[in-house]
């Protein structure tokens, strides 16, 4: 089939690769001429592991192409596909404006009767509207809207494509359900389920989904707030649970809390179209509520874990995007950890190993070094906030001997405790109780006369020297 898929971000990018990798032939097409460019020049906007490989590949083979210009739509073309963005607006309901434009320009540009997949994430209703706006701009000409919602996880969202657990059609005419199907039959082939159902239904199962599976979130959240409070250890507790095939084990994994493209921005959604419509969502509008408090709370574990004393301590933060394998910093839980630490007087310093260009943009007073050891170079406390693989193969007893004191807190359980408590560290962890090395274990390693880490950690020398604020030892 020939495709033409409108908007060449996340979900734009992924979408456009996995069907040229299915062999279909697939024009992106980007009203950012920029991001074209860099596109035809082989340069991927952003991080997704085996994107950059399958888009390459695709490319040579002459399957995927990008353009700035949407071309004339004719009998050649079997279907349309948007996939531009619908950020959330002041109101926490999404943004259309991109989507209502697009579907202008189809309609403009349609010389034959086409099928328009929305892609992008939308309220329910959305294809409703955009029906009747593409029928009021042409009506001699006959479109058929589908909503077609994407599953896709950053970090694995390759594999969410290729092997996904259902695709979803929402679809009125047998047509264009056959349409979709014909789309997707590499994947039906190798025993993908498509569910087809209503268009209205579709729009809701998407961001249900996200609200379920953060409610899982802050449930298993809280119940690591009462074991610690308890001295229970709550990975045991979630593991116990997921066990019972009516609950299952995913997203029961405590932590700082959700962030990224999808949770926050599908759950306030949901809330906000609900509203609209005179229902109340009492458990989506709480597991939004719980899911914010969390993120603001995790500066306090850390001050607790220094004795509730932040004022000109040195913190090292490891991990800033939301999640591993993306370089998304998107409502990232450590861009609350970083602000609370440093309202409290902490100075900061952060690696990351995908998301330092991105993170620039929120944190213009941190000190970003060049690995995880410079970043833990002169720190009081060490944060672990996102759990990439990387990580967790760290030097327990190396970087001992580069902190100032040997304090770890890790937001996410995934540090080996033991090999920390045996290079001397006070361990901190989410929903189990602090653990405490051996006594003559506990030594303060570098007693530097100044609280500033060594310049060494700074990435790129003087272009990232703290900031008059922290070199006067003021909080951020």
């Amino acid at each position: 089939m020939r495709l033409i898929i409108i908007g060449s971000g996340y979900v734009g990018l992924v979408s456009g690769a996995c069907l040229a990798e299915l062999g279909h032939h697939v024009m992106c097409v980007d009203n950012d001429a920029s991001k074209v460019g860099q596109l035809q020049a082989g340069q991927i906007p952003i991080y997704e592991p085996q994107l950059s490989e399958m888009i390459t590949r695709n490319v040579a083979q002459g399957r995927l192409g990008f353009t700035s210009r949407l071309p004339a739509l004719g009998k050649e073309v079997h279907a349309v596909m948007i996939a531009v963005g619908t950020p959330p607006q002041a109101n926490g309901s999404a943004d259309l404006s991109a989507i209502f434009a697009v579907a202008q320009e189809v309609a403009a540009k349609a010389v034959h009767p086409q099928m328009v997949i929305i892609k992008s994430t939308v309220p329910v209703g959305t294809g409703d509207n955009v029906q009747a706006l593409m029928h009021k701009a042409r009506p001699e000409m006959h479109f058929s809207v589908i909503s077609n919602p994407e599953f896709l996880r950053e970090g694995s969202a390759i594999d969410d494509f290729m092997a996904p657990d259902r695709i979803v059609v929402g679809a009125g005419d047998e047509t264009a359900r056959n349409t979709l199907r014909a789309l997707y039959a590499p994947l039906e082939q190798t025993g993908t389920q498509v569910v087809c159902m209503g268009r209205r239904e579709a729009e809701l199962v998407k961001c249900a989904a996200n609200a379920f599976l953060a409610t899982k979130i802050a449930f298993i959240n809280e119940m690591a707030d009462l074991c610690e409070a308890v001295g229970a250890d709550v990975e045991q507790v979630a593991h116990g649970i997921g066990l019972d095939g009516r609950i299952g084990a995913a997203f029961l994994q405590a932590g700082p809390g959700y962030g990224g493209s999808c949770f926050p921005k599908d759950t306030t959604a949901l809330q906000a179209i609900a509203q609209e419509h005179g229902i109340n969502l009492r458990l989506v509008e709480t597991v939004i509520a719980s899911n914010e408090a969390r993120k603001r709370a995790m500066g306090r574990r850390v001050s607790r874990a220094l004795h509730g004393d932040l004022s000109g301590r040195v913190v090292a933060v490891l991990g800033l995007t939301f999640k591993p394998n993306t370089d998304d910093m998107r409502d990232s839980p450590s861009l609350a950890l970083i602000d609370a630490l440093q309202r409290a007087g902490a100075k900061v310093q952060v690696f990351d190993p995908q998301g330092m260009n991105r993170a620039r943009v929120h944190l213009p007073d941190v000190l970003f070094a060049d690995n995880a050891y410079l970043c833990a170079e002169g720190a009081d406390c060490t944060v672990l906030a996102t759990h990439w693989p990387e990580f967790a193969t760290l030097d327990a007893e190396r970087l001992g001997r580069l902190v100032r004191n040997k304090v770890l807190v890790d937001l996410r359980n995934f540090l080996d405790p033991q090999a920390f408590l045996n290079a001397g560290f006070a361990v901190h962890a989410i929903g189990r109780p602090p653990q405490q090395p051996r006594r003559h274990n506990v030594v303060a390693v570098h007693q530097h006369s100044a609280r500033a880490p060594s310049r060494r950690a700074y990435m790129n020398g003087a272009a990232q020297r703290p900031s008059p604020a922290l070199q006067d030892g003021m909080s951020g």
